[in-house]
Protein backbone atom coordinates (compact mmCIF):
# COMPACT_ATOMS: atom_id res chain seq x y z
CA UNK A 1 0.00 0.00 0.00
CA UNK A 2 1.28 3.53 -0.55
CA UNK A 3 0.47 7.13 0.79
CA UNK A 4 1.71 10.32 -0.61
CA UNK A 5 5.16 10.02 -1.70
CA UNK A 6 5.70 7.13 0.67
CA UNK A 7 5.29 3.36 -0.54
CA UNK A 8 4.26 1.31 3.22
CA UNK A 9 4.52 -2.42 3.86
CA UNK A 10 3.24 -4.34 6.73
CA UNK A 11 5.30 -7.04 8.47
CA UNK A 12 3.74 -10.34 7.86
CA UNK A 13 4.05 -13.43 10.29
CA UNK A 14 6.42 -15.24 7.78
CA UNK A 15 8.55 -12.09 7.44
CA UNK A 16 9.13 -11.73 11.17
CA UNK A 17 12.88 -11.72 12.07
CA UNK A 18 14.00 -10.04 9.05
CA UNK A 19 16.04 -6.89 9.37
CA UNK A 20 14.47 -3.78 8.04
CA UNK A 21 17.26 -3.76 5.36
CA UNK A 22 15.83 -7.46 4.15
CA UNK A 23 12.08 -5.93 4.02
CA UNK A 24 13.19 -3.08 1.88
CA UNK A 25 15.50 -4.73 -0.42
CA UNK A 26 13.24 -7.97 -0.91
CA UNK A 27 9.70 -6.54 -0.08
CA UNK A 28 10.00 -3.22 -1.65
CA UNK A 29 12.86 -3.68 -3.97
CA UNK A 30 14.94 -1.10 -2.80
CA UNK A 31 18.80 -1.14 -4.10
CA UNK A 32 21.56 -0.73 -2.18
CA UNK A 33 22.44 2.69 -3.38
CA UNK A 34 19.04 4.08 -3.11
CA UNK A 35 19.07 2.21 0.56
CA UNK A 36 21.80 4.65 1.27
CA UNK A 37 20.78 8.08 0.20
CA UNK A 38 17.39 7.32 1.90
CA UNK A 39 18.72 6.32 5.06
CA UNK A 40 20.82 9.73 5.08
CA UNK A 41 17.69 11.41 4.08
CA UNK A 42 15.51 9.90 6.79
CA UNK A 43 13.64 8.42 4.16
CA UNK A 44 13.22 5.06 5.97
CA UNK A 45 10.54 4.57 8.05
CA UNK A 46 9.95 1.74 10.75
CA UNK A 47 6.30 2.61 12.96
CA UNK A 48 6.72 6.38 11.77
CA UNK A 49 10.39 6.34 13.32
CA UNK A 50 14.24 6.52 11.63
CA UNK A 51 15.35 2.51 12.67
CA UNK A 52 18.37 1.22 12.76
CA UNK A 53 18.34 -0.79 9.43
CA UNK A 54 20.08 -4.39 11.07
CA UNK A 55 16.70 -4.42 13.45
CA UNK A 56 14.12 -7.28 13.17
CA UNK A 57 10.74 -6.71 12.94
CA UNK A 58 7.84 -8.10 13.92
CA UNK A 59 4.64 -9.05 12.24
CA UNK A 60 2.21 -5.76 12.23
CA UNK A 61 5.22 -3.40 12.25
CA UNK A 62 5.08 -0.92 9.12
CA UNK A 63 7.95 0.01 6.96
CA UNK A 64 7.84 3.30 4.93
CA UNK A 65 10.36 4.15 2.23
CA UNK A 66 10.15 7.79 0.48
CA UNK A 67 9.43 7.07 -3.14
CA UNK A 68 9.15 10.43 -4.07
CA UNK A 69 12.44 12.48 -4.67
CA UNK A 70 12.86 15.41 -2.07
CA UNK A 71 13.25 17.84 -4.07
CA UNK A 72 14.09 18.44 -7.78
CA UNK A 73 17.64 18.21 -8.72
CA UNK A 74 19.12 16.08 -6.17
CA UNK A 75 20.36 13.22 -9.02
CA UNK A 76 23.05 14.16 -11.13
CA UNK A 77 22.57 12.43 -14.64
CA UNK A 78 19.06 12.60 -16.94
CA UNK A 79 16.59 13.68 -14.56
CA UNK A 80 16.41 17.38 -15.42
CA UNK A 81 13.78 20.14 -13.38
CA UNK A 82 11.33 22.25 -14.84
CA UNK A 83 11.89 25.79 -15.40
CA UNK A 84 11.61 28.12 -12.39
CA UNK A 85 8.07 30.21 -13.74
CA UNK A 86 5.32 28.34 -14.19
CA UNK A 87 4.58 29.24 -18.16
CA UNK A 88 2.78 26.89 -20.58
CA UNK A 89 4.85 24.14 -21.91
CA UNK A 90 5.23 25.00 -24.99
CA UNK A 91 4.54 21.63 -26.67
CA UNK A 92 2.34 19.43 -25.05
CA UNK A 93 3.76 15.19 -24.90
CA UNK A 94 0.96 13.18 -24.73
CA UNK A 95 0.37 10.92 -22.05
CA UNK A 96 -0.33 7.36 -22.35
CA UNK A 97 -0.10 5.96 -18.76
CA UNK A 98 0.50 7.18 -15.36
CA UNK A 99 0.93 6.50 -11.81
CA UNK A 100 2.67 7.57 -8.78
CA UNK A 101 6.12 6.03 -10.16
CA UNK A 102 6.29 5.27 -13.79
CA UNK A 103 4.96 7.40 -16.98
CA UNK A 104 4.77 6.35 -20.69
CA UNK A 105 4.80 8.81 -23.40
CA UNK A 106 4.56 9.55 -26.93
CA UNK A 107 7.53 11.01 -28.31
CA UNK A 108 7.53 13.13 -31.61
CA UNK A 109 9.55 12.77 -34.10
CA UNK A 110 12.31 15.87 -33.90
CA UNK A 111 12.65 15.51 -29.70
CA UNK A 112 15.63 14.42 -28.03
CA UNK A 113 14.89 12.78 -25.20
CA UNK A 114 17.30 14.55 -23.05
CA UNK A 115 20.00 17.02 -23.05
CA UNK A 116 23.10 17.07 -24.77
CA UNK A 117 26.10 19.61 -25.47
CA UNK A 118 24.11 20.74 -28.47
CA UNK A 119 20.92 20.46 -27.17
CA UNK A 120 19.66 21.74 -23.77
CA UNK A 121 15.63 23.43 -23.52
CA UNK A 122 13.36 21.71 -25.78
CA UNK A 123 13.93 18.05 -25.02
CA UNK A 124 11.27 15.29 -23.69
CA UNK A 125 12.59 15.25 -20.02
CA UNK A 126 12.43 19.33 -20.19
CA UNK A 127 8.78 19.66 -21.45
CA UNK A 128 7.38 17.05 -18.98
CA UNK A 129 8.72 18.65 -16.06
CA UNK A 130 7.24 21.95 -17.56
CA UNK A 131 3.84 20.08 -18.11
CA UNK A 132 3.84 19.11 -14.41
CA UNK A 133 5.21 22.29 -13.37
CA UNK A 134 2.43 24.21 -15.11
CA UNK A 135 -0.33 21.99 -13.01
CA UNK A 136 1.78 22.99 -9.86
CA UNK A 137 3.56 19.52 -9.66
CA UNK A 138 7.39 19.65 -9.04
CA UNK A 139 8.57 16.21 -10.63
CA UNK A 140 11.51 14.98 -11.82
CA UNK A 141 12.02 12.95 -15.14
CA UNK A 142 14.19 9.75 -15.68
CA UNK A 143 14.55 8.59 -19.05
CA UNK A 144 14.17 4.83 -18.55
CA UNK A 145 15.39 4.27 -22.25
CA UNK A 146 15.77 5.90 -25.71
CA UNK A 147 14.67 7.05 -28.88
CA UNK A 148 16.84 8.73 -31.63
CA UNK A 149 15.41 12.20 -32.12
CA UNK A 150 14.02 11.50 -35.34
CA UNK A 151 11.90 8.10 -34.19
CA UNK A 152 8.44 8.81 -32.99
CA UNK A 153 6.18 6.50 -30.32
CA UNK A 154 6.47 5.20 -27.28
CA UNK A 155 8.68 5.66 -24.63
CA UNK A 156 9.06 4.59 -20.66
CA UNK A 157 10.29 7.11 -18.41
CA UNK A 158 10.25 7.13 -14.35
CA UNK A 159 8.88 10.35 -12.13
CA UNK A 160 11.30 9.12 -9.09
CA UNK A 161 14.45 7.82 -8.54
CA UNK A 162 12.82 5.17 -6.92
CA UNK A 163 10.89 4.87 -10.26
CA UNK A 164 13.75 4.88 -12.07
CA UNK A 165 15.53 2.00 -10.61
CA UNK A 166 12.48 0.14 -10.83
CA UNK A 167 11.88 0.47 -14.26
CA UNK A 168 16.06 0.03 -14.85
CA UNK A 169 15.85 -2.97 -13.61
CA UNK A 170 13.10 -4.24 -15.89
CA UNK A 171 15.35 -2.98 -18.35
CA UNK A 172 18.44 -4.46 -18.01
CA UNK A 173 16.31 -8.41 -17.15
CA UNK A 174 14.59 -7.65 -20.55
CA UNK A 175 10.95 -7.13 -18.94
CA UNK A 176 10.17 -4.40 -21.15
CA UNK A 177 9.00 -5.45 -24.69
CA UNK A 178 9.35 -2.70 -27.60
CA UNK A 179 7.91 -3.03 -31.07
CA UNK A 180 8.47 -0.74 -33.65
CA UNK A 181 6.67 -0.71 -37.22
CA UNK A 182 9.23 0.95 -40.20
CA UNK A 183 9.51 1.45 -43.62
CA UNK A 184 12.53 -0.13 -45.39
CA UNK A 185 13.71 0.28 -48.84
CA UNK A 186 12.82 -2.09 -51.68
CA UNK A 187 11.03 -5.38 -51.08
CA UNK A 188 11.88 -7.61 -48.33
CA UNK A 189 12.24 -11.56 -49.51
CA UNK A 190 11.62 -12.96 -46.51
CA UNK A 191 7.82 -13.46 -45.03
CA UNK A 192 10.22 -13.25 -41.10
CA UNK A 193 13.44 -13.35 -40.21
CA UNK A 194 16.05 -12.69 -37.14
CA UNK A 195 19.02 -10.54 -37.89
CA UNK A 196 22.07 -11.67 -35.85
CA UNK A 197 25.19 -8.89 -36.55
CA UNK A 198 26.99 -7.44 -33.89
CA UNK A 199 27.31 -3.76 -33.88
CA UNK A 200 29.86 -1.07 -32.84
CA UNK A 201 31.29 2.01 -33.63
CA UNK A 202 31.86 2.96 -37.07
CA UNK A 203 35.42 4.61 -37.09
CA UNK A 204 35.19 6.87 -39.73
CA UNK A 205 32.21 8.96 -38.43
CA UNK A 206 31.25 9.89 -34.98
CA UNK A 207 28.01 8.97 -34.52
CA UNK A 208 27.03 6.44 -36.79
CA UNK A 209 27.10 2.75 -36.35
CA UNK A 210 27.99 -0.13 -38.25
CA UNK A 211 27.86 -4.37 -38.51
CA UNK A 212 31.63 -5.42 -37.31
CA UNK A 213 32.89 -8.40 -35.86
CA UNK A 214 34.21 -6.60 -32.57
CA UNK A 215 30.84 -5.11 -31.88
CA UNK A 216 28.32 -6.11 -29.32
CA UNK A 217 25.93 -9.18 -30.08
CA UNK A 218 22.65 -7.07 -31.49
CA UNK A 219 19.43 -9.44 -31.94
CA UNK A 220 16.59 -7.83 -34.50
CA UNK A 221 13.63 -9.99 -34.90
CA UNK A 222 10.82 -8.61 -37.92
CA UNK A 223 7.90 -9.60 -39.97
CA UNK A 224 7.14 -7.80 -43.13
CA UNK A 225 3.02 -6.35 -42.85
CA UNK A 226 2.88 -5.31 -46.68
CA UNK A 227 5.03 -4.71 -49.50
CA UNK A 228 4.85 -2.76 -52.42
CA UNK A 229 6.98 -2.46 -55.72
CA UNK A 230 9.31 0.52 -53.60
CA UNK A 231 9.03 -0.63 -50.30
CA UNK A 232 8.17 -3.14 -47.10
CA UNK A 233 6.57 -2.13 -44.47
CA UNK A 234 7.84 -4.00 -41.51
CA UNK A 235 7.03 -4.72 -37.58
CA UNK A 236 10.05 -4.78 -35.76
CA UNK A 237 11.09 -6.29 -32.26
CA UNK A 238 14.51 -6.40 -30.47
CA UNK A 239 16.36 -8.71 -28.31
CA UNK A 240 19.01 -6.27 -27.52
CA UNK A 241 18.79 -2.30 -27.75
CA UNK A 242 21.94 -0.99 -29.15
CA UNK A 243 21.97 2.81 -30.68
CA UNK A 244 20.47 2.73 -34.33
CA UNK A 245 19.97 -1.11 -34.18
CA UNK A 246 17.01 -1.37 -36.28
CA UNK A 247 18.38 1.13 -38.71
CA UNK A 248 22.03 -0.61 -38.95
CA UNK A 249 20.62 -3.99 -39.40
CA UNK A 250 18.03 -3.16 -42.07
CA UNK A 251 21.05 -1.23 -43.53
CA UNK A 252 23.20 -4.90 -43.44
CA UNK A 253 20.20 -6.67 -45.07
CA UNK A 254 20.39 -4.17 -48.25
CA UNK A 255 16.82 -2.34 -46.73
CA UNK A 256 17.97 0.75 -45.18
CA UNK A 257 14.58 2.26 -43.74
CA UNK A 258 13.55 4.89 -45.89
CA UNK A 259 14.21 8.65 -45.07
CA UNK A 260 17.68 7.43 -42.80
CA UNK A 261 20.20 10.02 -44.68
CA UNK A 262 22.75 8.70 -42.32
CA UNK A 263 22.31 4.47 -43.67
CA UNK A 264 21.59 4.80 -47.03
CA UNK A 265 17.60 5.54 -47.54
CA UNK A 266 15.97 7.46 -49.99
CA UNK A 267 15.33 10.85 -48.11
CA UNK A 268 13.13 12.09 -50.97
CA UNK A 269 9.90 10.78 -49.16
CA UNK A 270 10.24 11.80 -45.78
CA UNK A 271 12.31 13.96 -43.61
CA UNK A 272 13.52 11.32 -40.81
CA UNK A 273 13.96 7.64 -41.29
CA UNK A 274 10.40 5.99 -41.45
CA UNK A 275 10.38 4.33 -37.97
CA UNK A 276 7.84 4.56 -35.15
CA UNK A 277 8.11 3.08 -32.05
CA UNK A 278 4.66 1.80 -31.54
CA UNK A 279 4.09 -0.86 -28.69
CA UNK A 280 5.21 -0.95 -25.28
CA UNK A 281 4.62 -3.05 -22.68
CA UNK A 282 5.92 -4.74 -19.27
CA UNK A 283 4.80 -5.85 -15.92
CA UNK A 284 4.51 -2.97 -13.39
CA UNK A 285 7.01 -3.71 -11.08
CA UNK A 286 4.95 -2.35 -7.62
CA UNK A 287 1.10 -3.15 -8.78
CA UNK A 288 2.11 -6.47 -11.00
CA UNK A 289 -0.19 -5.22 -13.46
CA UNK A 290 0.64 -5.82 -17.17
CA UNK A 291 0.72 -2.59 -18.80
CA UNK A 292 0.43 -2.25 -22.67
CA UNK A 293 0.65 0.87 -24.50
CA UNK A 294 0.40 1.65 -28.35
CA UNK A 295 1.15 4.96 -29.81
CA UNK A 296 -0.36 5.66 -33.23
CA UNK A 297 0.85 5.87 -36.53
CA UNK A 298 2.32 10.00 -37.21
CA UNK A 299 0.73 12.06 -39.84
CA UNK A 300 4.44 11.75 -41.79
CA UNK A 301 4.45 8.62 -41.68
CA UNK A 302 0.96 7.76 -42.60
CA UNK A 303 1.54 9.74 -45.31
CA UNK A 304 4.24 7.94 -47.09
CA UNK A 305 2.62 4.19 -46.13
CA UNK A 306 -0.22 6.02 -48.31
CA UNK A 307 1.76 6.98 -51.13
CA UNK A 308 4.15 3.83 -51.44
CA UNK A 309 0.91 1.88 -51.66
CA UNK A 310 1.62 -0.26 -48.78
Amino acid sequence: MSRKGWLEYVVTQEDAGLTVEQIARQKLSVSGRMLQRLTRSKGILLNRKSPFLQRQVKAGDKIAVRVQDNRLGQDKGPAMKASSLPMPPVVQVDVLFEDDHLLVVCKPAGMMVHPTRREQGNTLVHILADQYRYKGENIQIHAVHRLDKETSGVILLAKSSYGHQLADRLLREGSIKREYLAVASGVVENDADTIHAPIGRDPCHPTRRRVMDSGDPAVTHYEVIARSEEATLVRVWLETGRTHQIRVHFQHIGHPLVGDAMYGGNSGLIRRQALHAWRLSFVHPVSGEEIVCTAPMPEDMTSLITRLRL
